[in-house]
């Protein structure tokens, strides 16, 4: 290959898009609790060990899934799997990203981000991809401990403690999770099913994993007034992610009651995005609304 490729080839291995919504994620919390006053060191400091430490997860976990990978279709173009980036080469570039993330951690921001950073990798890499992702029906909700823990490590960057409001953004990164994989399961349900993946589309039906996800999105619709009944956000934020949380509820009302579930569960899942976005760009700048 040429270097051109072998550089695309290696960056696709960090999953580019999980990575970037988790970036997001920790650039929010950053900003939330920064409170409109912000340190531009310890911002760039923590984007950057938290964005390596992420991509070192991601890559490693591209190595360990090598046998799902090649019997999923979505999945197996990915590098490892096509030959465009060997093994060894890919734990060379994990440990490296791995590493020089948490010393930009440790050096530049505090040992709590390095804590819930480590904590993080740790759940993603091996309570999630090596264990429950393929023991058991619970995977994702392992899963999405480690998915909420880039905003965690972004609030307590700035805080260099645990407080309400950390707890509070990790719960709601948690929630919101829980219906954006469960969506994803359903309209996958049969790739995760041919790779032996025990999704809960796959376990217990497509219709009991429907529950589920309206059931996780009530939950995640209170955890989302919370944050402004706590005082942390402003009514802008409170009135927009109502009403956002209220059609993504309406979404899973229709969801319960169709047989066409490819095409509401990929609807689910699309405005799922649209409420991470408006969620990170809301609490990033809440401190300038009312």
């Amino acid at each position: 290959m040429s270097r051109t490729a072998t550089v695309k080839a290696f960056y696709r291995l960090t999953k580019p898009g999980v990575l970037y919504g988790n970036v997001l994620t920790a650039a929010a919390g950053f900003l939330l609790a920064s409170e409109g006053v912000i340190d531009t060191r310890l911002f760039i400091a923590t984007i950057t060990g938290t964005t390596l430490v992420i991509a070192s997860a991601c890559v490693l976990n591209n190595f360990l899934d090598q046998d799902i990978d090649q019997l999923m279709e979505r999945t197996k173009k990915r590098p490892l799997i096509t030959g465009d980036v060997r093994g060894r080469d890919a734990v060379i570039f994990l440990v490296v990203l791995g590493i020089s993330g948490i010393l930009v951690l440790y050096a530049w921001v505090n040992w709590l981000v390095v804590v819930v950073g480590l904590t993080g990798f740790l759940v993603y890499v091996v309570l999630y991809g090596m264990l429950s992702k393929r023991l058991s029906i619970h995977g994702t909700l392992v899963g999405s401990v480690s998915g909420a823990a880039p905003i965690l490590a972004g609030y307590v960057a700035v805080t260099d403690a645990i407080d309400l409001g950390a707890l509070l953004v990790f719960v709601i990164l948690f929630l919101w999770q829980m219906p954006e994989f469960y969506s994803i399961a359903i309209y996958r349900r049969d790739e995760y099913k041919a790779a032996g993946v025990p999704v809960i589309s796959v376990v217990k039906g497509i219709q009991h994993t429907k529950r589920q996800i309206f059931a996780y999105l009530l939950a995640f619709t209170v955890s989302v007034v919370l944050l402004t009944a706590a005082g942390y956000t402003g009514y802008v934020y409170l009135v927009v992610m109502t009403a956002l949380c209220i059609y993504w509820l309406w979404l899973g009302t229709k969801s319960l009651n169709t047989k066409d579930n490819d095409f509401w569960s990929r609807k689910v899942f699309r405005h799922s995005l649209v409420v991470l976005l408006a969620f990170s760009l809301l609490i990033s700048v809440d401190a300038w609304l009312p």
